[in-house]
């Protein structure tokens, strides 16, 4: 029903508009207790789904991406749709409108999106009211959350440290795990913050934090599909000396190559089917190179339950859907679950 039905409708208007109509959709629809029959659509409960990675039990391998619940209105909502973590954000310490608009694209001659949202969110302590709604762990309906932080615009790259300082310590017991993002294109020389020198001081910093709580929590570091060889080398190098507890791989490209739509010229980060073949290749290099050192979340480009499983296959231990699941709608949750229970 929805690529037949729904998904031609919802493509006929501004994409950022749709977004915020849907939430709403969904929303009322839950609010008039249809959580049960999407539970009973699109879940797919299984023993042999469940996946254990730093020290966290995930009910399935099938997780929703950073920048679709920018800022935690729904998570509860979307995990009923099937996925087995959402992760939110990214979440900076003050509110930001983000860039100017339009600054989200459709491609579908490419089925790929182009955003330059610029992390646009109301800032850490209005994330932290709505998770505060979520149960505890051990509640058979909390929702395993991924928290995505990022650094504030203004903030200058000298001083980003404390913007991720400020989101880690107020997060922190209201999330799962951490995510630290330094690879958006649309946070101008945020991405500079990839260097090997800067991302070890910056990782080691929240390392050294963690490991003074009382039970520490998992962080991950997400990562670029345009590194170069190199640089995906000092990625591991870095893994390993600040000992986090995984990558994320991969976020959006730079990269236009053998684009096909109209937006194909638009500024941002590009996701979707284009990103397919690099961030399995990303995956596998880290995998390989590191000799499965450490936890891979693979994302970029999953719009089938193959997809999925060439990602595994590569060598990621979980997944994450963003722009798969904005144009194959929530049965590729379930198709993928499925899939790997048929293995």
């Amino acid at each position: 029903m929805y690529k037949s039905f729904l998904r031609p409708l919802l493509f006929l208007s501004d994409p950022e508009a749709v977004h915020h109509f849907t939430f709403k959709l969904i929303r009322a629809a839950h609010s008039f207790g249809c959580g049960g029959l999407f539970r009973n659509a699109y879940q797919v409960k299984d023993k042999g789904l469940e996946r254990e990675f730093f020290g966290l039990k995930f009910p399935n391998p099938v997780g929703l991406a950073a920048g679709f619940d920018k800022e935690a209105k729904l998570y509860k909502e979307l995990s009923n749709l099937g996925f087995g973590f959402i992760e939110i954000g990214t979440i900076t310490p003050k509110p930001q409108a983000g860039n100017e608009k339009p600054r989200l694209f459709r491609l579908k001659e490419d089925a790929a999106i182009i955003n330059r949202m610029g992390f646009n969110n109301g800032g850490v302590e209005e994330a932290i009211e709505r998770l505060k709604k979520n149960p505890m762990v051990g509640n058979k309906n909390h929702v395993l959350i991924g928290g995505n932080i990022g650094k504030n615009k203004t903030t200058p790259n000298e001083e980003a440290v404390n913007d991720y300082i400020i989101c880690f310590e107020a997060l922190f017991d209201y999330v799962d795990y951490f995510v630290v993002n330094v690879s958006s294109p649309n946070t101008p020389n945020l991405r500079a913050l990839q260097e090997k020198k800067p991302l070890s001081d910056l990782l080691q910093t929240l390392q050294d934090r963690n490991n003074l709580k009382e039970k520490r929590k998992p962080i991950l570091l997400k990562i670029a599909p345009d590194l170069t060889d190199e640089q995906l080398l000092d990625i591991i190098d870095i893994v390993s000396t600040t000992k986090i507890d995984g990558v994320i791989a991969t976020n959006t490209t730079i990269s236009r190559e053998g684009l096909k739509s109209e937006n194909k010229a638009e500024m941002g980060g590009l996701s979707g089917q284009p990103l397919t073949q690099r961030s399995t290749e990303v995956i596998r290099f880290l995998s390989q190179k590191s000799n499965k050192a450490f936890p891979i979340i693979g994302v970029g480009g999953i719009h089938s339950s193959q997809d999925a499983l060439e990602k595994l296959d590569a060598g990621a231990d979980l997944i994450q859907l963003y722009t798969g699941f904005i144009y194959e709608g929530p049965q590729l949750i379930k198709d993928i679950n499925k899939a790997l229970l048929a293995r």
